[in-house]
């Protein structure tokens, strides 16, 4: 890495941290406990580039690679993983998917306003009884004329009732036909368009998870991203790139888990010594340590080949495989370092262990990374 790179990424990893600190922090706690989704948050998080970091300058974004995204990921999650998740699915998913397929127009039109905060986007593949079998999605939409109508539901949806604009990935084609799913771009207030159920969830309770609903929505084709009949194929490749934020938000985790237990370990007093002089403890932060370091080369591997325009779909599977399952343990760790106080909400550990959970589930169990990884491992063999 060259000087200047490095010395531009401690200053958005600075960015990040002190933002995380002044405005995250003092409300992680509040956030969690009422499942409050701080939207006017996010717009001001907007302003500082965090909504829009892989967007190009000219659309209003802040034109980095996905070196700085880890890092902004990172940053954040280390304080809040609720906060973490929703910045990944912003960017990696719905604003992601309208750079990397849609047309001049949409960019131009859609782009600005993800990229600066002024709208909040949501990603729409996973339906009530098909996660991760995609191709027997029943969410449909049938041409009329210029239009398509689209019906149906898609749940446990980031931003699924408060996000201003949805990618939306629907069937338009035969059922288990890869390419018979199409995606569309759906505004907020478009008729037919409502958000549903809001998830009442373990952890990451400050992301709004909630379900969306399609009745006879109308939406133009000009509201098509790429080409009919492309969406799954397009979603699969979004989720080569969106791998890498979950591994991210994971290690961020996983390192605020492993910080807390250091500074604890260090203070805390048993038989006249400080615990982190005991064995038991000294080798489960050794543990910690080593993990997250292996996971952070991992990510930081996948995030050179992404950028360098290279097939991530192993590497990235492998980090957020990785990065997903040391975040549990990790924060298992933390809080068994802590002993009863981690078990209490007024220690931060509990909370960093309910959020990690979610790594392994989101955009591909650990079980389908897995799958992924020995389809890649023995492709050709």
């Amino acid at each position: 890495m060259e000087v200047m790179t490095a010395e531009n990424l401690q200053m958005i990893k600075d960015s990040a941290r002190d933002f995380a600190e002044q405005y995250i922090r003092p409300h992680v706690m509040e956030w969690d406990e009422s499942q409050h989704f701080p939207m006017d948050m996010f717009h001001q998080m907007g302003q500082y580039g965090f909504l829009g970091v892989l967007v190009p300058e000219m659309y209003g974004g802040a034109g980095l690679g996905y070196q700085e995204y880890i890092t902004v990921i990172e940053e954040i999650a280390k304080v809040c993983g609720s906060i973490g998740l929703s910045v990944a699915a912003h960017n990696s998913l719905c604003t992601n998917h309208i750079l990397s397929f849609g047309n001049e127009e949409q960019k131009q039109k859609y782009l600005p306003k993800l990229a600066t905060g002024e709208w909040i986007g949501a990603w729409g593949l996973t339906e009530p009884n098909t996660g991760s079998d995609a191709g027997r999605m029943k969410c449909v939409a049938e041409q009329d004329g210029d239009y398509y109508i689209i019906n149906g539901a898609k749940n446990f949806i980031t931003h699924g009732k408060s996000g201003h604009v949805a990618v939306v990935i629907v069937r338009t084609g035969e059922l288990l036909d890869s390419h018979g799913m199409t995606a569309f771009v759906v505004e907020r207030g478009t008729p037919g368009f409502s958000g549903g159920k809001k998830e009442n969830k373990l952890g990451m309770r400050a992301s709004e998870t909630a379900e969306m609903i399609f009745e006879n929505c109308r939406v133009h084709k000009s509201q098509i991203l790429g080409q009919v009949g492309e969406g799954f194929i397009q979603s699969m490749k979004i989720l080569d790139g969106g791998r890498i934020s979950i591994g991210a938000l994971a290690m961020g985790i996983a390192k605020g888990a492993y910080e807390a237990s250091v500074k604890y370990a260090q203070e805390r007093e048993q038989f006249g010594k400080s615990i982190s002089k005991f064995q038991g403890i000294s080798f489960k932060l050794a543990d910690m340590a080593t993990q997250i370091q292996a996971a952070e080369l991992l990510l930081r591997k996948a995030g050179e080949m992404k950028d360098n325009h290279e097939r991530v779909t192993k590497i990235s599977a492998m980090a957020k495989y990785y990065a997903s399952e040391i975040a549990v343990r990790v924060a298992e760790d933390a809080v068994q370092i802590y002993g009863g106080y981690g078990y209490i909400k007024d220690f931060p550990v509990e909370k960093y262990y309910r959020d990690a959970k979610l790594c392994t589930i989101g955009e591909g169990t650990s079980e389908i990374q897995k799958l992924v990884i020995s389809r890649e491992v023995l492709k050709g063999k």
